[in-house]
Order: structure tokens, then sequence, then C-alpha cells
């Protein structure tokens, strides 16, 4: 099956502190906005069981972005949920979970691209859509490239780790209307990618839309 390479997502436009901007990021698609220090941003699963696939960096300093192994080292578990602090590659707060209706999210599980899904589920699916090229096309407006591009969180997506060690990627339990809130601890500049897997459970098999809400810290 062969998906079409979905048009970016417009981002919106703040105007004062105050302002709430709400985004529909449609199935498969790639959304990015910079949020400011001490605003909101949440994420809502419209239809349920659909993997966000979610980089972070500081706005000013690209370099200094999400760091999987500081996250997961500094609050001793691999699964974000409220309380949990994204931590850069210099050790510094970048954002802050501070709701999460759905309780459990991933930073194991990675990106899809066409190398690991022809790898895991056949060459016929190199020509599918996947959140690598979401996170290449959508961080190119940035001066970003694929050097720039790190291990990443996927929110709502269900990644357990069993007795042995090994992976799974399975039935999502989240649903509809959930939503996981982050404070930015520092302007940042945030990468998504609605992710467009149809190979295995992460999205029901089926990519759904999900909304980006911007809340301003006065509102």
């Amino acid at each position: 099956m062969t998906t079409a390479h979905p048009a970016p997502a417009s981002r919106p436009a703040r105007t004062d502190k105050s302002a709430r901007t709400v985004t529909v990021v449609p199935a498969r698609a790639a959304w990015s906005a910079v949020v400011p220090a001490g605003d909101l941003l949440t994420i809502t699963d419209l239809h349920g069981n659909q993997a966000v696939d979610f980089l972070v960096y500081d706005a000013h300093d690209t370099t200094v972005r999400y760091s999987a192994p500081d996250t997961i080292h500094a609050q001793g578990n691999i699964f974000l949920t409220t309380g949990s602090v994204l931590l850069s590659n210099e050790h510094t707060p970048l954002m802050t979970v501070v709701e999460d209706t759905c309780g459990r999210h991933d930073t194991v599980g990675g990106a899809c691209s066409k190398e690991s899904n022809s790898l895991r589920y056949g060459h016929h699916t190199w020509s599918q859509h996947a959140c690598v090229d979401n996170f290449l096309a959508e961080g190119a407006r940035h001066g970003l490239g694929k050097r720039d591009l790190v291990s990443n969180i996927n929110w709502y997506m269900n990644v357990p780790v069993e007795k042995d060690g090994t992976l799974g990627i399975v039935d999502g339990i989240s649903a509809p209307g959930l939503r996981v809130t982050l404070r930015a601890e520092a302007d940042v500049l945030v990468l998504v990618s609605n992710c467009p897997q149809i190979n295995n459970p992460c999205n029901g098999f089926e990519p759904t839309a999900v909304e980006m809400t911007i809340t301003g810290a006065a509102a």
C-alpha cells in the first residue's frame, strides 16, 4: 500500500502571551511551532490510539535538544507521564508534563523510516511515508537536517518491555479525547510527526488526526 506524501500543516501564529491557538494536524502530516517559555502545549488524541512522534529543541540554540538518555536516567523510568521533565543533552529542562489523561508514553520505540519499514515488514513498504520523512521535511524549515534527528518521544504509543528485555509495539491504551499537556521551561522548537505507520498497531492500523493547542502563560 502506498500513502501520499502529506502537505505540511499550518503553523499557528502567536500574537500575545494570553493567546490560545489550536491546530488540527491531519493523519500522516507534520507540524512545528516555537513554544515560548511558560506557555503550554496540549496534544489531544482526537480519535484514540494515534502515536505522535515528537522532538524538541532549544529555540535559540538547536544543538541543545531532547535527550532520551538524560530524561530516562533522571526520572528512573522509560515511560513518561505527569511530572516527567524532558531534559536536553546538556541536562537542562526543556518541557515538563503537567497533565496526562492517558498515563503512559514511550521513549524508546523510535521513529519509523523507509529503512526500518523495509527491514521489519518487507521491501514492498519502501514507498510508504514515514515519520523520519516528516521530521526531515518539517525540520528543514528551521535549518535542521538529518544529523539533528535524535531519539524521539512517542506520545500515546504503547511499547511494553518484556522480562527478557525485548520490546513490543502493541495496541494502544489511549482513547478519543485523551490529552497530554507540557509546559515549556525555555523557548523551545517542537517538531511533530503525526505517525503514518500502518504496519503495526501503534495507530490502530488507521492513522487519524490529532490536535495541537498552544496556550499563553497569561491565559
